[in-house]
């Protein structure tokens, strides 16, 4: 019994050419059609854009004394209208500081001064702990805190390890956290609003 054997169709048969284009042509486009998808998930979302864009502040509605929270860059970012009172505060205790001078690098250069704010009464800080990223406490000069010492000048107190930040986000001696926080760049556009996230006005 003989086995039949398939015709071989020459090389330059330009049907088995065409088929052979057409084959090669669908399967480049097949690669193309899944690439294109596939690399447009590596670019960020529109959200995740306008996340790390700068945020604009309205002043207007912070009274003395108190904090408003932005997000910016998936982080908080407080802004604190602060009182006569909380800047004497800052005042007194730089031998008890890590960095009273502010001469490590968390601050834009015209944060680097007592009050680590281009405005006394304006603080902007992003009020995450340098040690391991907790978010620190609001803990005013007359707290009942009695992890704060007596004399505490008020601040800002990390309840996850005990790290201590006084009103400017400095940090104190033989805590946890090694830096003070870090003030974000910003700008003024006016009295009443700020930009947190543009150096430039």
């Amino acid at each position: 019994m003989s086995i039949p054997v398939p015709s071989i169709v020459p090389a330059h048969d330009p049907k088995r050419r065409f088929w052979l284009t057409a084959t090669s042509v669908m399967g480049g486009a097949s690669v193309v059609g899944t690439a294109i998808p596939f690399v447009e998930t590596f670019e960020p979302s529109e959200r995740a854009k306008a996340e790390g864009g700068p945020v604009e502040v309205d002043l207007s509605d912070i009274l003395p004394g108190a904090t408003k929270t932005v997000a910016w860059r998936g982080k908080p970012v407080w802004v604190v209208r602060r009182t006569p009172a909380m800047l004497a505060a800052l005042q007194g205790h730089d031998n008890e500081l890590v960095d009273p001078l502010s001469k490590r690098d968390q601050q834009p250069e015209y944060a680097r001064n007592a009050t680590r704010s281009i405005k006394p009464d304006i603080f902007v800080v992003v009020g995450i702990c340098t040690h391991l990223g907790c978010s620190p406490s609001v803990a005013p000069a007359d707290s009942n805190n009695p992890s704060l010492p007596a004399d505490w000048p008020g601040g800002y107190f990390c309840p996850c390890h005990g790290s201590m930040f006084d009103g400017a986000g400095r940090v104190f001696k033989d805590k946890p956290a090694p830096t003070n926080l870090v003030v974000p760049p910003y700008h003024f556009v006016s009295a009443t609003q700020l930009v947190v996230g543009d150096n430039t006005g």
